[in-house]
């Protein structure tokens, strides 16, 4: 806990803001592993407004994080502002066979809007874990389709606090790439869809949700897929034949069941969970010749090491 000296202290050098700021946030909470280090300051800006005037009077280091599924946020946690959308940037609506998302809404949400309306397109964003942001950034995707087949244009904040539109066309999106710059700030999207029964949508929802549970652990706490499938090669196919599944470090596991997703099986630690990816990737490299490369976000400070005896 701050001191309420610190505290103030923190705010003077901050912008203004219609939003929240919270101190030595504990991110461990906000990540689908569970584990983190806290953020030195979390902004929650009120909407679109409130983010942009935040932007332009900022001169702090900036990181937004949207669900923490697709991160690993190191053990020291995130210095600067860690900006978290929510409220109004989940917001959705629908005009004919378009559907215009807000970035921190969730896309399970979009995918089960669209059954409801009827807005078929978008189906495979019911096994994507995260938000529209998140989905945005890495151009995500899932059973064939990925984000950018339905997009029509993104909206985004630049670090100077300009809202800009950017057309699908114009965003570099391959697989797993986005390449908008890293530091604009993705607010708001729209995808085109076409019409067909919410029971039609039903049924293919219900397909990709079976596949997905008798592929993957779902219910563990996972990041999704670990590394990206090195084209035309899968990634899983390569860490079960170096012999990496069920690979454990502590208690940071590369899962039985799907041998590309990493596990937190109790109280792994940032640290142990990416040092077993790194452990992985060595393996893999040694056995087939094939560097993977990461899927999952790794952020943040690393904690120095402990002292040893030898040190005292």
């Amino acid at each position: 806990m701050l001191s309420e000296q610190v505290t103030e202290q923190l705010l003077a050098a901050l912008p203004p803001v219609r939003g929240r700021y919270l101190f030595e946030a504990d991110l461990s909470k906000l990540t689908w592993f569970g584990v983190g280090g806290p953020a030195e300051i979390l902004f929650k800006p009120k909407d679109l407004r409130d983010l942009c005037e935040f932007l332009s009077a900022n001169t702090h280091p900036v990181f937004t994080l949207g669900a923490g599924s697709n991160i690993i946020v190191r053990d020291g946690g995130i210095k600067g502002v860690t900006i978290r959308l929510t409220g109004p940037f989940a917001e959705i609506k629908i005009d004919g066979e378009f559907i215009e998302v807000g970035a921190g809404c969730l896309d399970r949400t979009v995918a089960m809007t669209c059954q409801q309306q009827g807005l078929s397109g978008l189906e495979f964003f019911i096994s994507v874990p995260g938000t529209i942001g998140g989905a945005l950034r890495m151009n995500a995707g899932a059973y064939g389709y990925e984000t950018k087949d339905r997009l029509v244009w993104a909206e985004a904040v630049r670090p100077d606090g300009e809202v800009v539109q950017i057309p699908s066309q114009e965003m570099g999106m391959s697989y797993r790439h986005c390449g908008v710059p890293e530091d604009w700030i993705f607010t708001r999207a729209l995808f085109h869809c076409e019409r067909d029964t919410p029971e039609n949508i039903q049924v293919r929802l219900q397909d990709i949700l079976e596949k997905r549970q008798a592929t993957q652990p779902t219910k563990g706490r996972t990041g999704g897929s670990t590394f990206k499938n090195p084209d035309p090669l899968s990634a899983w196919k390569l860490i079960d034949e170096a012999g990496c599944r069920g690979m454990t470090l502590g208690d940071a596991i590369m899962s039985e069941k799907h041998c590309n997703f990493m596990l937190n099986m109790g109280n792994a630690s940032a640290q142990d969970l990416e040092d077993l990816g790194e452990r992985v990737r060595k393996t893999v490299k040694e056995s087939t010749g094939v560097e993977l490369q990461w899927e999952i976000k790794r952020v943040g400070e690393k904690l120095p090491p402990p002292l040893s005896s030898y040190d005292l």
